[in-house]
C-alpha cells in the first residue's frame, strides 16, 4: 500500500525522498531529523532538504525541545489545499494517508508555517475548521493578505462567502485602502490610526492564527479553547469601543 501511496504523491509533484519524509513521518509521528533519516533510509542530508521543501509546502511544521527540532507531518487533508486544481486527485489519497498517520494530539495544538505556500496552508484552516455560517473575528489587519497575495485572497474570499462565514473585521482608521468593497457577509469596525500592527490575528473555531508579515511571512496556529476565548473577550472589548464609520 505504502509504494502505491508513494507514486501518486510523486505524480503530485513531490520527489521521491520529499515523499519518503512525508510518509515516515505520518506513521512514526514527531521525530527528530535523525530517527526520520533511519525510518526513511536516507541520509541526512537529503531528509534536511526534503524538510525544508516540505515545510515550504506547507506540508510539515516543527517544534523545538531542548533546542532540538522536532519535526511533524500536518493534516493530510492540507494536501487538498495546496493543490486546489487538483483537488480530485487528492481526495483519493486522503483517506489512505490518514490511516498511517501516527497522531499525537498533545503536539499538534501549536503548528508554525512559514513563507506564502505556508500563508495559503494556514488560511485555508480557517475554511476548513469553521462550520457553515460560524463566525470568525480578525484584528491587527493592514491588508497584507490581499496586498501581498491578491490571486489567493480572491480565491479565498469566493470560497469563504459559499460556506457564507461571517466576519467581524477591527481596521485601523485611516488605512489606505480601507473603504474597498467588503463582503456582504463581512462587518468593520475601526481603530484610532496610531494603533499599527505587523502581526495579523484570526481567532475561530477554537484556534488563533497569527500570521508575521515579515520579509519572508510566518504564521503560526494555536488550537486552544482557553487562548482562544480570551482572544475573543479581548476582541469583543476593542469591538464594543471601536468607531463604527
Amino acid at each position: 500500500m505504502v509504494d502505491d501511496l508513494s507514486y501518486k504523491i510523486e505524480k503530485l509533484g513531490f520527489t521521491v525522498n520529499e515523499t519518503k519524509v512525508y510518509l515516515t513521518l505520518l506513521r512514526i509521528g514527531g521525530s527528530k531529523a535523525g530517527r526520520i533519516a533511519i525510518e526513511a533510509g536516507l541520509e541526512r542530508t537529503s531528509v534536511y532538504n526534503a524538510l525544508k521543501n516540505l515545510i515550504k509546502e506547507g506540508m510539515v511544521s516543527y517544534i523545538i525541545e531542548a533546542n532540538k527540532k522536532i519535526f511533524y507531518a500536518c493534516d493530510p487533508k492540507k494536501i487538498k489545499d495546496i493543490f486546489y486544481e487538483k483537488e480530485q486527485q487528492a481526495q483519493l489519497l486522503i483517506p489512505k494517508l490518514i490511516e498511517i498517520k501516527k497522531y499525537e494530539k498533545e503536539k499538534d495544538n501549536i503548528t508554525k508555517f512559514r513563507g506564502y505556500s505556508g500563508i495559503k496552508t494556514a488560511f485555508n484552516d480557517i475554511l476548513n475548521s469553521c462550520k457553515e455560517k460560524e463566525e470568525y473575528l480578525i484584528f491587527g489587519s493592514e491588508n497584507q493578505l490581499s496586498e501581498k497575495m491578491p490571486i489567493f485572497t480572491k480565491i479565498y474570499v469566493s470560497r469563504k462567502d459559499r460556506k457564507k462565514l461571517r466576519a467581524r473585521i477591527l481596521i485601523r482608521r485611516g488605512l489606505k485602502g480601507r473603504k474597498r468593497k467588503m463582503s456582504r457577509y463581512t462587518r468593520v469596525r475601526y481603530v484610532p490610526s496610531k494603533v499599527v500592527s505587523p502581526v495579523n490575528v484570526n481567532v475561530y473555531a477554537n484556534k488563533i492564527l497569527i500570521t508575521l508579515w515579515n520579509e519572508t511571512p510566518e504564521a503560526v496556529i494555536i488550537e486552544d479553547k482557553k487562548a482562544a476565548e480570551a482572544f475573543k473577550s479581548y476582541f469583543e472589548f476593542m469591538w464594543e469601543n471601536a468607531e463604527k464609520h
